[in-house]
């Protein structure tokens, strides 16, 4: 599933330039020109990051970026700021609302993508199409592939996911609500259980390479991913 961007910018021109050239590089991309209709989408569906520009009519960018951060759904949310403001005051007090990146405007459309992949690959490493391998199990998300040991092992889309997550988030347990929100996503509303059949669905298909063993059931707790 390709990373949704939400863009927050209401200057049409450079909203057209973002949105054009992200779509083309393969993200899925939600525009907005006011923070406040941003939020209201934010409570439908949650983007995988926001670009979010300084200056705006009513609420700014940055109110915006501290609303995002005091509320427990959207803490973590990867947070890059756009601005015309370049004194080190302002890039400061910019990154002290928790954005994980500022950039000043102009700014190449080249180096907003080098920082929105560098963002999601400390924050959300599973919206990656880097290439995971660990004791033969290898995953290349660009071709949508799985091998372990060299052979090739089939899998469903929703299989494929959760083996990426847990793949970029190694030994820690996710309970099954958690797994829902970052694999599903926040906004799908399906039994918990569901979980537990796609873990297994996983574990069998991980079985012809000897990796079944690598998802661990953590009682009372969760899943996790262990690598001994």
């Amino acid at each position: 599933m390709n990373p949704t961007i939400m863009v927050v910018e209401d200057e049409p021109a450079i909203q057209d330039l973002i949105q054009i050239n992200l779509e083309m590089s393969g993200y899925r991309v939600l525009t907005h020109d006011s923070a406040e209709d941003a939020l209201k989408h934010i409570q439908i569906e949650l983007p995988d990051l926001a670009l979010l520009d300084w200056m705006l009519p009513g609420m700014s960018g940055l109110d915006m970026a501290r609303r995002l951060r005091s509320d427990s759904r959207t803490k973590t949310l990867p947070i890059i700021l756009l601005t015309a403001r370049g004194e080190e005051e302002d890039k400061l007090k910019g990154l002290e609302t928790g954005a994980d990146d500022y950039m000043v405007k102009p700014f190449s459309v080249r180096e907003l993508e080098a920082r929105i992949k560098a963002v999601l690959r400390r924050r959300a490493p599973e919206l990656t199409q880097d290439m995971i391998e660990y004791h033969g199990l290898k995953l290349d998300p660009a071709s949508h592939k799985v091998s372990g040991n060299a052979k090739n092992l089939s899998m469903g889309p929703t299989e494929f996911r959760l083996l990426h997550f847990f793949m970029t988030h190694l030994e820690r347990v996710y309970s099954r609500t958690q797994l829902l929100d970052f694999v599903w996503g926040d906004h799908v509303f399906i039994e918990e259980r569901t979980v537990d059949v796609h873990i297994r669905r996983l574990r069998s298909a991980l079985t012809p390479s000897g990796h079944e063993n690598l998802i661990h059931t953590v009682r009372g707790s969760g899943y996790r991913f262990a690598l001994e």
